[in-house]
């Protein structure tokens, strides 16, 4: 299963496979790239938006002050 957010204007996608998480960055055209971010295996997927908001709080702005999920697939 593959979720989606929006973390402060970029769309991040995380992954859970083998109980492990994986972090993708995706572009514009829907491609996506390897994210360098590393969520500790025992965060639960009701977790994923506040960890994200913990690793990436500096990146806020006051157009874009907020981590949100906006899908599953």
């Amino acid at each position: 299963m593959q979720y989606l957010f929006n973390v402060f204007g970029r769309i991040v996608a995380i992954e859970r496979a083998n109980d492990r998480w994986s972090c993708y960055l995706m572009g514009a055209d829907g491609k996506r790239q390897p994210l360098e971010l590393a969520v500790p295996d025992e965060v639960t997927r009701e977790e994923l938006a506040q960890y994200l908001y913990d690793v990436y709080h500096e990146s806020a702005a006051p157009t874009n002050g907020e981590v949100t999920e906006i899908g599953q697939g």
